[in-house]
């Protein structure tokens, strides 16, 4: 072993002091955030009732369309559903009974490694990288397409950042790689590149049956078929539409046991009524036709009540983020989930910036810290987004997710044992005295506060004296240390090979293609 790498293991150094002292270093980390603070409400029992009579309205009288998918237009009308063309309708409360009846309000989803497992659901939450971007950007190279080195990139960075507790999905396209076949790499790296959870591929049914025989080869056949290994996310194409590209993909995904995020994409004023109130009915029907789906074809599998949900410039109809009424649909859409008993996702630091500056900073607060008091129990695009999701900037992801190591520690809430009391401090320091030197601030200096390894608290002279640095100098030379640091966690050799042999097949079968 050099002296370099095992200095890295040993953990030296002035970041890895800065890690501890946060309370974000890697081992020290929680699996997944358990959750005591309370939820900010802000509909009440007769908003809420008023909310899902709408919804019940929409679906029994407007209805959903199900396209291009004979096979579940058969399966509603054998669950008794009114089913006309593509046009399927339903009665009041019989989606709701559906998912009742067998939907787990709480889902664990189990890592590779065990101790990275997680559960979400209840008081539970698990924070996501950003899904989906075809560019990136960082401060050396600005803006370009996304490559499979950049995936890479992403995923060691969330393996590396303790305020992630999973590795996400899609975190960028690498459209240096075929359409057909990219999906083989970016699961794999995933795989191999991090021991944290992660998300598979819903481009296509087959991709996502790619993705179950991968994970079957990772963590044993049967139990992949009792236990949930993937969570996935499929959109409905708002307002009031599933394709059949998601539908494909959702009833692998359910015939596996696999945990299927069903997210209503909304675009208020564009894919939904501009008002608070239509838009969270429209939100409601729309997720509990794709979930209530799941459960038929496999009763008990795992889904998440999912939104994505913006304003829009009513000057260029281009997305806003971090505006008020995206945080009041959250708010209400999550009372809804807990009512429904499933758990939540909705989305993370999401702004419309396209660099990384102060308007990506506080958009990006904004929604990081609604979807956190809101109740979010799986926040996807916690890290790294920009350019409303086209852009997945390497700055911005360990801004990010310094923001999501905070955001844990507060939704952990207050220290209420015998330390947290800490009246032997009081004791000891007493009237017109100072804490500074006591045993109790000495025992507890290193853990009490949060301490960002990015935020410069020093004096002018010092920070000048250094660099004169701004955020996003810091945040560049941070990921860049991270990377560096990296080390992949042990795959075992069999697993390894058995999944590269699967790759190799698969991509050998088809020619390239970009469609």
């Amino acid at each position: 072993m050099s002296e370099r790498a095992s200095r890295r293991r040993s953990g030296g150094g002035r970041a890895a002091r800065q890690a501890s002292r946060s309370g974000s270093s890697g081992a020290a980390a929680p699996a997944y955030i358990k959750r005591n603070i309370g939820y900010l409400d802000v509909f009440d029992e007769e908003g809420l009732a008023t909310i899902e009579r709408n919804a019940d309205t929409i679906l029994s009288e407007v209805g959903i369309d199900f396209r291009d998918d004979p096979e579940v237009l058969d399966i509603w009308r054998e669950a008794g559903a009114d089913v006309q063309g593509e046009r399927v309708r339903f009665e009041p409360g019989m989606l709701r009974k559906i998912i009742q009846d067998s939907a787990p309000s709480e889902i664990t989803q189990h890592a590779r490694n065990p101790e990275r497992t997680v559960k979400i659901g209840g008081k539970n939450s698990v924070f996501v990288p950003a899904y989906g971007p075809p560019f990136v950007r960082c401060q050396d190279k600005g803006r370009r397409y996304a490559t499979l080195e950049d995936f890479q990139n992403f995923v060691k960075l969330a393996y590396m950042s303790p305020g992630l507790q999973h590795s996400g999905g899609t975190v960028c396209e690498p459209v240096d790689l075929p359409v057909n076949k990219r999906h083989l790499d970016m699961v794999y790296s995933h795989m191999k590149l991090s021991d944290k959870p992660f998300m598979g591929s819903v481009t296509a049914p087959e991709r996502a049956q790619d993705t179950v025989d991968m994970c079957k080869i990772l963590f044993g056949e049967e139990f992949v078929d009792q236990n949930t290994v993937v969570i996935n996310l499929i959109n409905a194409n708002s307002p009031m539409v599933f394709d059949d590209t998601m539908l494909g993909a959702l009833k692998v995904y359910a015939r596996n046991n696999q945990a299927c995020v069903v997210s209503p994409f909304i675009l208020s004023g564009a894919m939904s009524p501009v008002t608070v109130a239509g838009t969270l009915a429209q939100i409601l029907a729309e997720a509990m036709a794709g979930m209530a789906l799941a459960q038929i074809i496999r009763p008990g599998c795992p889904v998440v009540f999912g939104t994505f949900g913006s304003s829009i410039s009513m000057k260029s109809g281009a997305p806003t983020f971090g505006t008020p009424e995206p945080s009041m649909v959250l708010y209400g859409a999550a009372q809804l989930a807990r009512r429904l008993g499933v758990p939540f996702r909705s989305g993370g630091g999401l702004c419309g910036s396209k660099i990384s500056d102060a308007q990506a900073a506080y958009e990006a607060a904004n929604t990081l810290q609604t979807a956190a008091i809101g109740g979010v129990n799986f926040m996807l695009h916690t890290a790294g987004w920009l350019e409303g999701g086209l852009v997945m900037g390497y700055e911005k992801f360990v801004m990010d997710a310094d923001q999501a190591a905070m955001l844990g520690r507060l939704l952990s809430g207050p220290d209420l044992s015998e330390n947290g009391q800490a009246l032997d401090a009081i004791r000891e320091v007493g009237p017109g005295n100072h804490f500074l030197g006591c045993a109790h601030t000495q025992a507890n200096f290193e853990t009490a506060f949060y301490m960002s390894p990015l935020a410069d608290n020093n004096s002018f002279e010092q920070w000048e004296s250094e660099g004169s640095l701004d955020m996003t100098q810091r945040a560049n030379a941070y990921w860049k240390q991270l990377l560096e640091e990296y080390e992949a966690p042990a795959l075992d050799q069999a697993k390894d090979e058995e999944l590269l042999a699967f790759i190799q097949q698969k991509k050998d079968a088809v020619p390239d293609s970009n469609i």
